[in-house]
């Protein structure tokens, strides 16, 4: 399977468990790229009828075949989940270097599932993936949130 790593995640924020899974190669073949391989998931298991705002709703964060490469935008990631606005299925799209970094920490694609009880993020480095609180964060600006970020990592 060319171009995907060949595995996803599935962070379940309600029990506070994350579960790595296989991609599926048939549809990783048959729904090409980030957006349409993230909407193929969505559409298998998100019900139609439910509230975009309940924890039944999903998050898929995906990259494509392409991403992580030296290709014409290789940097980008997919965002797909039932929209409040329309309560249909919708998306977005963003470059810069999230994308290659999820693909190069060996993952094509996390999916969120459920709701956390309180402010987590999700921590992902050389093989371990963690759901770690993130109360310290909430309130805190764009600025202050990535220095403190920052100095947790090092």
């Amino acid at each position: 399977m060319k171009g995907y790593t060949g595995k996803f995640l599935r962070i379940d924020l309600t029990h506070g468990n994350v579960k790595e899974e296989k991609l599926n190669p048939k549809l990783a073949k048959n729904y090409i790229g980030a957006r349409g391989l993230a909407v193929k998931y969505f559409y298998d298991e998100v019900a139609a009828d439910i509230d975009p705002l309940s924890p039944e709703n999903k998050l898929f964060l995906a990259t494509g075949p392409l991403t992580g490469t030296m290709a014409n935008a290789g940097g980008r990631l997919d965002v797909v989940t039932k929209g409040p606005l329309t309560g249909g299925i919708t998306g977005s799209n963003t470059g810069g270097y999230w994308g290659a970094e999820l693909k190069y920490a060996g993952y094509d694609m996390l999916v969120f599932e459920g709701k956390a009880d309180k402010p987590v993020y999700v921590w992902i480095d050389n093989g371990e993936v963690e759901i770690r609180d993130a109360s310290h964060l909430w309130g805190k600006n764009t600025y202050e949130t990535d220095t403190k970020l920052r100095v947790a990592i090092i």
